[in-house]
């Protein structure tokens, strides 16, 4: 895949090796944790090395997994930390009030009362609820909690989010509570 390859999208990331036969502990970013082998090969990050799949197991919220080319512990323990993604093409077209996260990255953030706060830079999310990442603005990075109360609309068609903040999201720090 190049840089004019479709858009790829993160499905899991390899945590460690799991026995002596090549076989990686997959943390999955799937709804069905082993739906990470449902969209065909999986890629690298830079979408230039591409692996087959075949998922042999799940256990504490991880799955396990065979990659095609990997055959030994030495090679899968070379893949901790990798980063697995699929081309946004192979995944099912979402439903009409649905979307993937990173169709966010990229849309106008505003306020409620129609003020401008910048755009989504990324979609964080590490296992306690999602978080925006809006830059571009005056108010330079905030990270906005991603719940319809904090974000009560999401219009990917119209290029934007409405966001309405918690109490003090968006005042400035006190100088003694940084201390």
């Amino acid at each position: 895949m190049s840089d004019t390859s479709p858009e790829l999208i993160l499905v899991g990331a390899i945590t460690g090796a799991r026995g002596l036969k090549g076989e990686v502990r997959i943390k999955s970013f799937t709804a069905d944790p082993k739906g990470v082998s449902s969209y065909g090969d999986v890629f690298e990050e830079n979408g230039v090395k591409s692996y087959s799949i075949r998922v042999i197991g799940q256990s504490k919220g991880q799955v396990f997994a065979r990659l095609g080319g990997i055959d030994d512990r030495t090679a899968a323990e070379a893949l901790k930390g990798t980063r697995l993604y699929v081309p946004k093409a192979a995944l099912p077209e979402p439903a009409e009030d649905e979307f993937y996260f990173s169709d966010l990255v990229g849309l106008k953030a505003e306020l409620v009362d129609g003020g401008k706060l910048g755009f989504v830079k990324e979609v964080h999310d590490f296992g306690a609820g999602a978080i925006l990442e809006v830059t571009g603005g005056a108010l330079g990075v905030v990270m906005v909690p991603f719940t319809r109360a904090a974000v009560p609309t999401v219009d990917t068609k119209g290029g934007r989010v409405v966001i309405d903040p918690p109490p003090g999201l968006l005042e400035p720090a006190e100088p003694e509570a940084m201390e």
